[in-house]
C-alpha cells in the first residue's frame, strides 16, 4: 500500500501561558500579559515555513471559579494584540475551561486531544505533520497519539517538567528555539 498522502497543512500547536507569554499563575487580567523574548519572531518563522499558528490552552481557572469566559477573553484578546503587533496572527484559538476535580472529565482538557481534533476539522490540518509545543508535559503527548512532533519549552514550567519529558519530545529552551529546529529539519 503507498504511503498516506499528506492533505491539509501542519499546524505549529502552541500552549499559551508559559510557552508564548509569561507564566503568572491563572492569569485574568489583560495588563499582566507578557510575550516572552523572542517568540513573535519564533511565530512568524513558523508561519512563514507553511504551519498554521493554533493556541491550545487548558483554563482550569474558570471551572475552579477563580475568574470567568469573560475574563479569559479579555487576556486572549490582548495576546493576540501583542502579537498582531509583530505582524503574528493566529489561525485558531482553543482553550478548555475544564478541570476533573471539578467539572468531572473532558475530551478536550490536554492532553486529551479534542482540542486538536475539533482545530483540525476547523482549520483543514494535517495533525500527523504539526508540532505540539508547552511547557508542560501534558502539552506535548498528543503528538504520540496523532503522529507530530512534541517540544516542552523550559520557559513558565518547563524547567520542572524536563526531567518527565518522554525521550521522542524535543526539550528546548524556548519556542525560539522551536522554531530554529523545525526550520532546520525542513
Amino acid at each position: 500500500m503507498p504511503p498516506r498522502k499528506a492533505t491539509g497543512r501542519p499546524a505549529a500547536f502552541l500552549d499559551r501561558d508559559g510557552t508564548l507569554i509569561a507564566e503568572k499563575e491563572y492569569l485574568a487580567d489583560p495588563a499582566g500579559v507578557e510575550p516572552i523574548p523572542g517568540a513573535a519572531e519564533a511565530l512568524l518563522a513558523l508561519a512563514g515555513a507553511g504551519y498554521r499558528l493554533v493556541i491550545v490552552t487548558n483554563q482550569s481557572g474558570i471551572a475552579r471559579g477563580y475568574y470567568g469566559e469573560a475574563d479569559f477573553h479579555a487576556v486572549q484578546k490582548r495576546v493576540e494584540e501583542c502579537f498582531a503587533e509583530a505582524g503574528v496572527r493566529f489561525d485558531g484559538v482553543y482553550y478548555c475551561p475544564h478541570h476533573p476535580e471539578v467539572t468531572g472529565p473532558c475530551e478536550c482538557r490536554k492532553p486529551g486531544l479534542g482540542m486538536y481534533r475539533r482545530a483540525a476539522r476547523e482549520l483543514g490540518l494535517d495533525l500527523a505533520r504539526s508540532i505540539y509545543v508547552g511547557d508542560r508535559v501534558s502539552d506535548v503527548l498528543p503528538a504520540r497519539d496523532l503522529g507530530g512532533l512534541g517540544f516542552l519549552v523550559r520557559t513558565g514550567y518547563g524547567e520542572l517538567h524536563a526531567a518527565q519529558a518522554p525521550p521522542d519530545v524535543v526539550v528546548v529552551d524556548d519556542v525560539a528555539e522551536v522554531a530554529r529546529v523545525v526550520i532546520r529539519r525542513s
